[in-house]
């Protein structure tokens, strides 16, 4: 199969697609653009790519069109607009939705829909975006692979679970798109398909009405193309939610704006290489340590602190549990519909016991508070978000190795796609910040793209 980098590929609709999300909706403010000129053009790129990137479980462009034209003529009518007025948005597939199905990935849930809106997608909704559609998932938001293909060689995964919301963004079919995280659902596809992706900290967007695979490792997670668009897309989704009680009060009103302003000085970084640097590819270490060097001034490579060990071992421990509970009654009555990935995870979620997952818990708070020390003195930490390029062959995701840390401690984290490696594929960095410091990270981590871009 021939690779086809569609990045390169956007002929006369560049303008278009240069355009951070703001600028697109201040231009449709304006009337320099309709929202359905901006849907068309994904409309096109769908019909040119989907075919081989197979990002999509729904889609229906006449009913894209039908609310792009409801947007269009609310904004002739002199009412106030949203953030996101007049923007399409793809959500995965385990989102909950009234007029669209909601399958997560398994056939178990064919064709059904949910009762009612996730949280999100009212926000989404009041912020004038667009739900275009639903994009593919690992089953039930785990490791079965969907049939998705990475967008820069068709021949290659885009990682999962949030698979299609990271290749729709990647192949230009969505401006933004939402996901989830549990281990390294937003971060790794990002990097496979070199896009930016944003995990906030935990606690920050709700839950509610979303696929439930681990109450205490669950995020949402959204993609864009810069680190703006994806403050701009988490800013609207920020809220308090009195059905999910892991949510917390916090302002995001001046979030993009700190986004644009970034530190008053430049940043301070460490670099973790991790105990996992030797998964990493030759290629892959060689452009990693490049960008070390290019950045020696603002790093310190530091050893892995000795507790990470045990933070995967409870993040595992943790995670087996709660597809056990979540997921035992589709063991019992769909098991021959469930992928071996799944049934080992319950099977052995049954076997761990309540004293070792309260242990696994009660280690969260323990080893943030040994680990938010770092930002007395520095920025962030550094990490590869991917131990290399995106593996060749869809029967897996990846590993979620460089992930699963930090979704463990519910720090915000950020993919920013910088680096190439094996066969020019995408290579993304992790910057990882202080829990509930959304703010000012995203600011550093703007920072950090535009230095890079230089």
């Amino acid at each position: 199969m021939v690779t086809r980098n569609i990045v390169c590929k956007l002929d006369k609709m560049t303008d278009l697609f240069s355009l951070k999300i703001e600028e697109t909706v201040s231009k449709i403010k304006d009337s320099q653009l309709t929202s359905i000129e901006v849907c068309e053009k994904y409309i096109e790129r769908i019909k040119n790519f989907e075919k081989e990137v197979k990002a999509w479980v729904h889609f229906d462009k006449k009913i894209l069109l039908e609310k792009a034209a409801e947007a269009d003529e609310y904004r002739r009518s002199g009412k106030p607009t949203g953030p996101l007025h007049g923007i399409p948005v793809a959500l995965k597939d385990i989102i909950g939705t009234i007029e669209m199905p909601t399958e997560c990935g398994t056939s178990i849930r064919k064709g059904k829909s949910y009762s009612q809106n996730a949280e999100i997608v009212d926000l989404l909704i009041s912020a004038g975006a667009i739900v275009m559609g639903k994009t593919t998932t690992s089953e039930l938001a785990y490791l079965g692979p969907s049939k998705t293909t990475n967008p820069h060689d068709y021949t290659r995964t885009p990682g999962g679970s949030s698979s299609g919301s990271a290749a729709a963004v990647a192949s230009f079919m969505a401006p933004l798109s939402i996901g989830s995280q549990t281990g390294g659902s937003v971060i790794r596809p990002a990097s496979y398909c070199g896009v930016v992706g944003y995990k906030p900290s935990y606690g920050l967007i709700s839950r509610n009405g979303i696929l439930k695979t681990s109450e205490k490792l669950d995020h949402v997670g959204v993609f864009g193309r810069s680190v703006e668009d994806v403050a701009l897309l988490a800013k609207v989704l920020i809220k308090k939610d009195k059905y999910d009680p892991a949510t917390i009060h916090y302002s995001s009103e001046n979030m993009l704006y700190e986004t644009k302003k970034g530190p008053l000085f430049d940043p301070k970084f460490i670099f973790y290489k991790t105990d996992y640097w030797k998964l990493i590819d030759k290629k892959s270490r060689e452009a990693f340590e490049y960008f070390i060097e290019s950045f020696k001034k603002n790093i310190e490579i530091f050893d892995t602190p000795s507790y990470f060990k045990d933070i995967h071992k409870y993040h595992q421990l943790i995670h087996e549990t709660d597809l056990a509970n979540h997921f035992g009654l589709y063991y019992k009555k769909y098991k021959n519909k469930l992928s071996k990935y799944m049934q080992d995870a319950i099977k052995k979620g049954n076997k761990h016991s309540a004293k070792d997952y309260v242990e696994a818990i009660d280690f969260m708070k323990r080893s943030y508070n040994s680990y938010e020390e770092v930002f007395e003195d520095y920025h962030g930490v550094l990490t590869p978000s991917s131990p290399g390029v995106a593996p060749k062959g869809l029967k897996s995701t990846g590993t979620a190795e460089f992930n699963k840390v930090w979704s463990y401690l519910g720090t915000p984290c950020i993919s920013l796609p910088l680096l190439k490696g094996e066969s020019n594929m995408p290579l993304g960095i992790q910057l990882v910040g202080a829990r509930y410091d959304d703010h000012r990270f995203l600011g550093v981590a703007n920072w950090l793209e535009k230095e890079c871009n230089k």
